[in-house]
């Protein structure tokens, strides 16, 4: 089902497995934390647009809220008069209730894609899409400061030492790995849903518990399910983009608004 995104996927992956592989060796743990990290960054750069047109969205029906709430008190025993009430003022608006869901939609199987290209380096594995048997094997010798790659923290002590590692390696890479990338994801969550909570008071519980959820998520499917080592750098490298651009592209759509409200006064 997914094939047709993750050939793409795993031909980003090995253009800059090859980029960095010329510069230092391609087997070593550099070049292919390095690939892993720029083909991330290279994905999530090709979904800003959609992320900025969800953001755009999400900032009009926030805006629409307070009637929304008026129609909802004065209409709510007609559920048919305030549908059509609803959908008037998403007409005369503009406002798309499915914007700033379409966007997540689209991105969503990219992500699938890259989370499964990197799980799909296993052992035995004769090829992984775009690579070769050479290409799997690499991966799973390359290592992190001797956590290998392909490796996971709740793997056997036999099944580490036959790749050439132990626990207090994967330890030792993983679970900052795992802390950074959770701590990411709390502060974007806490970013991005703070807007969402003033404009919907009612969802507050919700939000603030998936506030908390996701960080502890990430905390435990990387203690103890099968998560490598290499999934990890793609769970930090895409929390931490995650971050910054939350950032960068609340600032554009604040201006916009700004721009926006300047006009209409004058």
């Amino acid at each position: 089902m997914f094939d047709v995104f993750l050939y793409p996927v795993s031909a980003i992956l090995w253009f800059w497995h090859t980029v960095f592989g010329a510069i230092a060796s391609p087997d070593s743990g550099v070049a292919w934390v390095l690939s892993i990290v720029f083909l991330v960054f290279t994905l999530r750069l090709l979904l800003v647009k959609p992320a900025l047109g969800a953001l755009r969205a999400g900032r009009r029906m926030q805006a629409l809220a307070p009637r929304m709430r008026q129609l909802k008190e004065k209409y709510g025993k007609d559920r048919g008069r305030m549908a059509e009430e609803i959908r008037k003022l998403h007409t005369e608006t503009g406002a798309n209730p499915l914007g700033g869901c379409l966007p997540a939609l689209i991105q969503l199987p990219v992500f699938l894609s890259l989370y499964w290209v990197l799980r799909d380096f296993t052992p035995g594995a004769q090829s992984n899409h775009v690579f070769d048997h050479a290409g799997v094997r690499s991966f799973l010798n390359a290592d992190l400061f001797g956590a290998k790659l392909g490796n996971w923290l709740s793997q056997p002590a036999a099944e580490l030492a036959a790749f050439g590692t132990d626990h207090v390696h994967m330890i030792a890479v993983g679970v900052p790995l795992m802390l950074v990338a959770s701590l990411a994801t709390f502060f974007s969550l806490r970013s991005g849903l703070a807007r969402q909570t003033a404009a919907a008071p009612e969802t507050a519980g919700i939000t603030k518990l998936m506030m908390y959820l996701a960080p502890v998520g990430m905390l435990v499917s990387g203690a103890f399910f099968p998560v490598p080592i290499g999934v990890l750098l793609y769970f930090l490298a895409t929390n931490v983009w995650t971050l910054g651009q939350q950032h960068f592209l609340t600032k554009i759509v604040d201006r916009e608004e700004e721009t926006g409200s300047r006009a209409a006064i004058e």
